[in-house]
């Protein structure tokens, strides 16, 4: 590859009118949109009908991967509360210490590019389980190891110059990769190599990434993490939602209730969460689509 993977422009879908949104929260966020999509199929609202665009980051690439592999909602609902189906997971040990010395770090970068450098530094500096180990817990946890049909963007970010990397079919990335990249958190999760490059969590630009759905006419986000993200970022959800919605796009946000916010817990890596998060998110989804944003 002669230039960064997935900096290219992404091909666009001929129509853009329905796009789906997937922010990142750790597997207990994969759990948690899993289930409430099914949870809102059951109720004759399934998002992921129609849709011409997916978009994830993070854990949000997870899902978006899944719904491409053929499985219906029903049998990826199964893979997070059955024990004899649910991926082999690590549980993640974080160096907080560490973590707590970055922060200050981050925040006098002068601007978000910058920013996201040094998350890079810290992500390449980090001590973590190989590589391989973890991409293997990746590829155990997509049913197909090919590029869903419809139309899906993963977000990742390069370490080492900050850049955003958008990853399709078209990008020549195979998809366990990129998801891999995708939810790479630095500190937690070694960077993935990917054309000579090293690649961290497209959290790190923005927790989901909704501004690359411009465009299209209706918007679904479906973010664990919410509008009041206890994780800052350069951009918040609100006010990406709000531009979404001057350029005219009918705009639906869905982020955790209270039953789900007990469920996922105060760690959202932690394998455990899976069953309870996924069990919480059906019975959000079949409460029904919350009023537009």
């Amino acid at each position: 590859m002669g230039e960064r993977a997935g900096t290219a422009r992404p091909r666009l879908p001929m129509t853009m009118e329905q796009a789906l949104v997937l922010g990142g929260g750790g597997v207990a966020g994969i759990a948690w949109m899993t289930g409430l999509l099914a949870g809102l199929a059951d109720v004759g609202q399934d998002v992921t009908m129609g849709t011409d665009l997916v978009i994830g980051t993070s854990a949000g690439a997870n899902v978006a991967a899944q719904l491409g592999s053929g499985l219906s909602l029903e049998g990826l609902f199964a893979r997070q509360v059955d024990p004899d189906l649910q991926s082999r997971e690590i549980m993640a040990e974080v160096d907080w210490a560490k973590v707590a010395q970055l922060q200050p770090y981050a925040d006098a970068a002068r601007t978000p590019a910058e920013r996201r450098r040094r998350f890079g530094e810290f992500a390449l500096s980090a001590h973590t389980v190989p590589e391989s180990e973890r991409r293997a817990v990746i590829e155990s946890r997509l049913p197909s190891p090919d590029w869903p049909m419809t139309a899906t963007r993963l977000t990742a970010v390069d370490c080492v110059c900050g850049e955003p990397a958008v990853f399709d079919d078209s990008s020549g990335v195979a998809l366990v990769d990129a998801v891999a990249a995708s939810c790479a958190v630095p500190g937690v999760w070694p960077p993935v190599t990917i054309g000579g490059r090293r690649y961290m969590d497209g959290g790190v630009r923005s927790r989901d990434n909704a501004d690359l759905a411009a465009g299209a006419a209706r918007v679904t986000v479906i973010s664990p993490l919410g509008l009041n993200s206890p994780v800052p970022t350069p951009t918040p959800l609100a006010d990406v939602l709000t531009a979404l919605k001057d350029r005219g796009a009918a705009v639906t946000l869905i982020s955790p209730d209270e039953a789900s916010k007990a469920a996922i817990g105060r760690n959202s890596l932690d394998p455990a969460t899976r069953g309870p998060a996924a069990t919480a998110g059906r019975l959000q989804g079949r409460a029904g689509l919350p009023p537009a944003f």
